[in-house]
């Protein structure tokens, strides 16, 4: 049997087991085993795999259909230009987030040129956002990543020495903001925060409520609880004319906009993310 057959052969035995996206995950998989990506698989179709290469990757098939994310059996999963070590530390990196870097990099070049800016990352999870933007911004600048996890933030940590960027961006154990001592001392605060419903969070795809941290989805009775924390410490830590990014979900751009004003924020935006859905709120400290 070549890896043609073996893939082929999971992607039918994934299918059958309902593993959304049989196909793409069988080839994944068998992309991992060969230490290649997908792009280069046809390299591999017609060679025949070990019986240690076979058996793992029946063990990860195996993993699938127990509805285990394929990002954490792959260990590691792209986010922009940065690969990422993944496990159940912390919240898989999506898409969406990626357009939350965008958003933070156009504002950093705008408004930041030949300065320092201090740009903090709140429940930073895998790393992901401060990371990302550290690569990307080739300006001087302070990029801390805070998240209440110990775990968590040991593994943002092996992502910065994996991606050589850790003397570039730090992280540290925190809840929230709490333990910031200087007042207007940062210049952007940048988060994904849990912001599903308490009551939602038990209906979610298996995949997502019975593998990824429960701390990193659930954002109380009405999604906002985190939101509403962050930015009263931002009345306090950002300097005047700094700014706050914010992932949401897509019904709670008109209630984020509420609380924003509620804090006397200003120049509010409730930006799309490319599916056309509301997904970002934007907002500046007079």
């Amino acid at each position: 049997m070549v890896w043609r057959e073996v893939i082929d052969k999971a992607a039918e035995y994934l299918d059958s087991r309902n593993v959304p996206d049989a196909c793409t995950a069988g080839e994944l998989l068998a992309a991992r085993l060969l230490s290649s990506n997908r792009g280069e698989l046809f390299n591999f179709l017609d060679k025949e795999p070990t019986s240690r290469q076979l058996e793992a990757m029946r063990r990860g098939m195996a993993r699938l259909v127990k509805n285990e994310p394929i990002q954490y059996i792959l260990g590691e999963w792209d986010f922009r230009r940065l690969t990422l070590k993944c496990d159940s530390r912390a919240l898989i990196p999506r898409p969406e987030t990626e357009g939350l870097v965008s958003l933070v990099l156009d504002h950093l070049r705008r408004s930041y040129a030949g300065q320092k800016p201090f740009v903090v990352d709140v429940g930073t999870g895998t790393g992901a956002i401060i990371l990302s933007i550290a690569s990307e911004y080739k300006g001087e600048g302070v990029f801390l990543g805070t998240d209440i996890s110990e775990d968590a933030v040991s593994l943002a940590r092996e992502n910065a020495a994996l991606c050589g960027l850790e003397e570039r961006a730090s992280f540290v154990v925190m809840d929230g903001l709490d333990d910031f001592d200087e007042p207007q001392s940062v210049d952007i605060i940048v988060s994904n925060p849990p912001y599903i419903e308490s009551d939602v969070c038990e209906t979610l795809d298996p995949r997502v409520k019975d593998f990824e941290p429960r701390l990193a989805l659930d954002g109380g009775t009405n999604g906002l609880d985190f939101y509403d924390r962050y930015l009263a410490d931002a009345l306090n830590l950002l300097k005047s004319g700094g700014s706050v990014f914010f992932e949401m979900g897509d019904t709670q751009g008109e209630a984020l906009e509420h609380l924003m004003q509620g804090y006397g924020f200003s120049d509010i935006k409730i930006l799309k993310d490319l599916s056309g859905r509301d997904r970002y709120a934007v907002a500046m400290l007079p």
